[in-house]
């Protein structure tokens, strides 16, 4: 049966200054909603020597200031279990998440059941403009212990009318078996974990992964899908398309954005859920979001009722690439991820992002695996970038020495930064079946 082309077609076709009238009114409600009920947000008003009557709109959030994951953390120590942020009470809450807690203390995410109920329609919108529809049988392959990337994205993929299978992590001959089994035709899961579900189908199935008969993938949780090498050995190993179909961020909002058919570019979907906005990270100034602009996204949630969220930084830095309506139709402004401010390297000066290393080693496959770590000898900056990288099955060991000097060339004239790379063999570094860890900090004994 033909089934519609957009799961909320009022909201994703939206126009834009339809959509400004309501992004105003919802920030409006909210600064009235988080002085009322969230302790936290009244003390930042206070100090900051705002009321919410001077909140008419979105072009006034600037007057107040950013919400940091350092203070929520302050807040949930100080007044646990959820936090002075928290604008309901606990017999209100109908689902707590944890955060991974990978850069500190984590944070435990309690929402109410309209909370649950926008994340399901906003993760609709993305899995559906992905490709997702009810005839599929998905297996969801990601974390479903407190992270909310497991449950709440089963949850959301269930809500698109499809079958789901929730599988969760490990026990990847079982995933082979089980996929093949029920003839599972989609796969939710970071695109990092498909090498290593190729090597354990070929092992155990003695098929090629094409053959087992995934015809869609819906990653997430890593910038992988930005690298047309990755997209492009995904296609070819699975006979699958391959989608980006889950950014967002678990404590604002668990899936916002994913691609279309027209365009390998991440649209937004949260309209009416959750305003993104622009500043330049290291001067804290908003910035437009116009085609072409670079910077870190700043959330405010609007409508979430457990704990909501003005001006949260979200570490992620992203370029808009377009504004205008999609050719499907969607009206949301595209964006691509750089990476995590937290996670930039400066190198002689010069910012580097671990995505950045990821699309210049995949596009030298076959000569490499795309698996590589970089090796922190310090903390920034540093004055030269450290690399380990597979290098391909077919690379014969006396062109080893030339394919390493390629491999550095390629990297300086990508990044204007020396690195030095030692190529090692190819699964040698350990697959991951959630995010793949990209960074070894040797100083702190840490890989993140």
């Amino acid at each position: 049966m033909p089934w519609p082309r957009y799961w909320d077609e009022a909201m994703e076709t939206i126009a834009p200054g339809a959509l400004r009238e309501l992004e105003d009114r919802l920030v409006r409600d909210a600064a009235s909603y988080v002085w009322d009920r969230s302790p936290f947000y009244h003390a930042k008003f206070r100090e900051a020597g705002v009321t919410p009557q001077q909140i008419t709109g979105a072009r006034d959030l600037p007057r107040l200031p950013f919400t940091s994951k350092a203070e929520l953390r302050s807040s949930q120590e100080a007044h646990p279990p959820f936090g002075a942020h928290t604008a309901v009470p606990v017999q209100e809450v109908v689902r707590v998440h944890r955060t991974s807690g990978s850069t500190g203390r984590p944070l435990y995410i309690a929402m109410t059941r309209r909370d649950a109920h926008i994340t399901n329609e906003c993760g609709a919108r993305a899995f559906w403009a992905a490709g997702l529809r009810p005839d599929h049988a998905v297996v969801h392959c990601l974390n479903y212990c407190l992270w909310l990337g497991g449950y709440t994205d089963h949850s959301t993929l269930e809500h698109t009318g499809a079958a789901v299978v929730p599988f969760g992590v490990g026990h990847s001959d079982l995933l082979v078996r089980t996929i093949r089994d029920l003839g599972v035709t989609a796969i939710s899961c970071t695109p990092s974990y498909m090498a290593v579900l190729a090597r354990v189908v070929r092992d155990e199935l003695r098929i090629e992964p094409r053959e087992l008969g995934l015809r869609l993938g819906l990653f997430g949780g890593e910038p992988g899908m930005a690298i047309p090498g990755v997209r492009h050995a995904l296609q070819e190993t699975w006979g699958m398309a391959a989608k980006d179909a889950n950014y967002g961020m678990s404590d604002a909002l668990s899936n916002f954005a994913a691609e279309c058919d027209a365009r390998p570019e991440l649209h937004f979907l949260g309209q009416g859920a959750i305003l993104c906005q622009l500043i330049d990270p290291e001067r804290e100034r908003d910035k437009e979001i116009a085609a072409g602009e670079s910077g870190e996204f700043v959330f405010t949630t609007l409508g979430r009722e457990g704990q909501p969220l003005l001006r949260y930084r979200s570490g992620d830095v992203v370029t808009i690439v377009g504004t205008d309506a999609c050719e499907c139709g969607r009206t949301g402004f595209r964006f691509r991820v750089l990476g995590r401010s937290d996670d930039m390297l400066i190198v002689k000066g010069i910012n580097v992002f671990p995505s950045a290393v990821e699309t210049i080693l995949a596009d030298l496959r076959p000569e490499l695996t795309g698996a590589f770590r970089i090796l922190l000898p310090k903390p920034n900056p540093l004055d030269v970038l450290s690399i380990l990288a597979e290098h391909g099955e077919a690379v014969a060991p006396d062109h080893l020495p030339g394919l390493r000097a390629k491999v550095e060339g390629r990297l300086r004239e990508f990044l204007s930064a020396r690195a030095e790379v030692e190529l090692v063999a190819p699964n040698s570094l350990p697959g991951f079946e959630s995010k793949a860890k990209r960074l070894v900090k040797l100083y702190a004994g840490e890989t993140r």
